[in-house]
């Protein structure tokens, strides 16, 4: 009888500790498992292909809403080299000095943000590596870096990688674009640019434009040193005529 009882215990203790070991993975599993992917959007990823749109899709893992991601580009393409296609409605474009950022009112919680990009061109490697920052309205941020899995097999907050067929035959660089290109969805022009009605360097201090201001302030200097030198030669005579009949008296 002892025994009867001894094994049903042993086995209920068993299935508890089964049971919240399950449970201990499963919760550690589920953060792991979200990530930000991207592709080619209609197509293949090519080496050297020109103006490809590339679908940017992170998972959400938080009750809080994504409300930016900042993503950095990998060594080959240039801030320039990328317009903004569509995102999340609201949510605006910026480049900087180092990628660009999409950022706008915080999603739904649990929605997951999409957007999409075009490239110049593709660079001529085996795959590109995009880095990306995933932050939410509570301020927390999720930092998909990482360009290998760790060591123990676990998952990582792995970066965003797009694996590149061979290049095309024939297919060459086109060269680096323009670098004061501006973003079509920017929210403000670069400080760099200059609108039809935005003073130059020269009119904002750098140098002194002369204007009619200052033509009437020099028209007004000009007489009055006419008038010290005039002063100054009638004086000059007085003196010499008073001195010369001194001395002939």
């Amino acid at each position: 009888m002892p025994r009867t009882h001894r094994l049903p215990r042993a086995v209920q203790r068993l299935s508890t500790v089964t049971v919240l070991s399950v449970a201990a993975s499963l919760a550690l599993a589920v953060p792991a498992s979200a990530h930000v992917e991207v592709e080619v959007e209609g197509g293949s990823a090519v080496a050297l292909a020109e103006n490809v749109t590339l679908a940017f899709n992170a998972e959400s893992e938080s009750e809080s809403g994504i409300t930016k991601l900042e993503v950095v580009l990998p060594d080959g393409i240039a801030p320039s080299d990328v317009s903004y296609e569509e995102g999340p409605k609201g949510w605006k474009y910026a480049a900087t000095e180092r990628g660009y950022t999409v950022s706008g009112p915080a999603l739904a919680a649990g929605e997951d943000a999409e957007f999409t990009v075009t490239v110049r061109q593709l660079p001529d490697v085996e795959s590109l590596a995009f880095k990306t920052l995933q932050t939410y309205s509570d301020g927390n941020t999720d930092r998909w870096i990482e360009l290998e899995k760790p060591a123990s097999g676990v998952n990582g907050n792995l970066a965003p990688t797009l694996a590149l067929k061979p290049a095309a035959p024939g297919a060459k660089p086109i060269g680096p674009g323009p670098a004061t290109e501006p973003a079509p969805a920017t929210p403000s022009a670069p400080a760099t640019s200059a609108s039809p009605n935005t003073p130059s360097p020269t009119e904002t201090g750098t140098t002194t434009p002369v204007g009619k201001g200052d033509g009437g302030s020099k028209t007004a200097l000009i007489i009055a040193l006419a008038v010290a030198v005039a002063a100054l030669v009638v004086g000059g005579l007085w003196w010499f005529r008073r001195r010369s009949g001194a001395s002939a008296a």
